[in-house]
């Protein structure tokens, strides 16, 4: 018997208690999250043990992931790079430079809304927008 890892089940229940948001900002990945540092207060840093490798006609691409668990709850922030070196972690979303994934406990739209408002503020961001885990294709490209 051979046994296969069913992607599907694994996706539905990665997603099951989170949030994501797509993010067009065509800046570099460390200029963005030192911004959501400094002027949002977050402490984002990158996580290499998440660091997801796609290999595509026999070359290697690496998407890197920065994470912020929030303090004293069971929220976490990770924010994923859908560009390296002109492949897409999400290929049905080239327009976007960011993914936020928001994972643990449920948030408020309220909470929601004020985030994505703050997150517009910054210098070099174009739109933030929520993504419906219907619309994602390639979900399997975000579990780590």
């Amino acid at each position: 018997m051979k046994l296969k890892i069913d992607n599907e089940t694994l996706a539905q229940e990665f997603f099951e208690d989170a949030l994501l948001l797509g993010i067009v900002a065509p800046v570099k990945d460390y200029q963005f999250t030192w911004q959501l540092n400094q002027i949002l207060g977050f402490n984002f840093r990158v996580n290499n043990d998440f660091e997801i490798q796609l290999t595509k006609k026999q070359r290697k691409y690496f998407f890197s992931i920065y994470e912020y668990a929030v303090p004293s709850t069971c929220l976490v922030h990770y924010l994923y790079n859908n560009q390296f070196d002109g492949e897409y972690l999400l290929p049905e979303f080239k327009h976007l430079d960011f993914l936020w994934l928001i994972k643990g406990e449920t948030v408020s739209s309220e909470e929601l809304k004020s985030l994505m408002q703050s997150i517009k503020s910054l210098p070099g961001v174009q739109l933030v927008n929520e993504m419906t885990n219907e619309k994602i294709k390639h979900k399997q490209h975000l579990i780590f």
